[in-house]
């Protein structure tokens, strides 16, 4: 494997954070070179210096620049990820909506930084199994990231053994999964239910709808705290009232933003907007 220049790094930090926000301090050479690398053999470049050199000959930023940023960013994920969330989702919270909703009957769920799909499908599943009285009720599942890559192979809904394996109950696989080669498929019903949509949470937003609940999970802690005041910002206008924010369990909006605040929900924490200025 290439190793990395000391100039090319300091390009592709630049790169990586201008575009993305992605922090890339001194000692994360390897992680360049080991997301990087590939690329560079799969575009036919003869290492991973030719590569940048290529990218850093381009006036305008293209498509190898933007293939570069999605190789970097972090996809980890698993179904039913850290679980106290999704117990909190079952025991009270999806609950307190549908009480709060019964004139509108809709819901609006966005799952920021998707990934490939294992949250928001969670979501749509647990939805499914355990509120009927939903049926008839207009669930909206948004489910964006930055990387068209791993949104593809959301939208499609199709998952290896390992993936599978990763924190998905064998009730929830024979139930909504079909077996297709070595993989598994989503049932068609669930897929449907979660839209996808690509979106760069650090460059201005698309219009997004008033979302009851908002997922943007195990992603902030890869950014500066000034981008996380601006994303916490501007999910407040997203976000309708009594409507619950969740960040990953090693995240938090203290010193961040005052005007969240942590409500328990049995093991987990959801964030809401408090109804009066934080004292100082």
């Amino acid at each position: 494997m290439d190793t990395i220049l000391n100039g090319d790094f300091d390009y592709i930090r630049t790169l990586a954070y201008e575009s993305a926000a992605i922090v890339l301090d001194r000692g994360k050479e390897y992680l360049v070179e080991a997301r990087l690398n590939p690329l560079a053999r799969r575009e036919g470049f003869a290492s991973l210096s030719s590569l940048i050199a290529k990218m850093r000959s381009d006036r305008v930023p293209g498509a190898i620049h933007a293939m570069a940023v999605d190789a970097l960013t972090t996809n980890e994920t698993y179904f039913f990820r850290d679980f106290h969330p999704f117990e909190a989702l079952r025991k009270s919270i999806v609950d307190e909506l549908i009480a709060e909703r019964r004139s509108s009957r809709k819901l609006t769920i966005w799952c920021a930084a998707c990934s490939t799909g294992q949250e928001p499908y969670s979501i749509a599943m647990l939805l499914r199994e355990h509120f009927p009285q939903l049926e008839d009720w207009r669930i909206e599942i948004i489910a964006t990231d930055y990387s068209p890559t791993v949104l593809s192979q959301a939208a499609k809904g199709r998952y290896n053994q390992v993936e599978i394996n990763r924190g998905l109950p064998a009730m929830y696989l024979l139930k909504y999964f079909t077996k297709d080669g070595d993989s598994w498929l989503i049932r068609d019903d669930i897929r449907a239910m979660v839209q996808y949509r690509p979106l760069n949470l650090v460059k201005p937003w698309p219009l997004m709808p008033a979302c009851d609940l908002i997922f943007i999970r195990n992603v902030m802690i890869y950014f500066d705290v000034e981008t996380k005041k601006g994303i916490l910002a501007k999910i407040r206008n997203c976000l309708l009232p009594h409507g619950s924010l969740f960040i990953g369990s090693s995240e938090t909006t203290l010193n961040i933003d005052p005007s969240w605040a942590p409500v328990p929900h049995g093991k987990a924490v959801v964030y809401r907007q408090c109804t009066a200025p934080a004292s100082k």
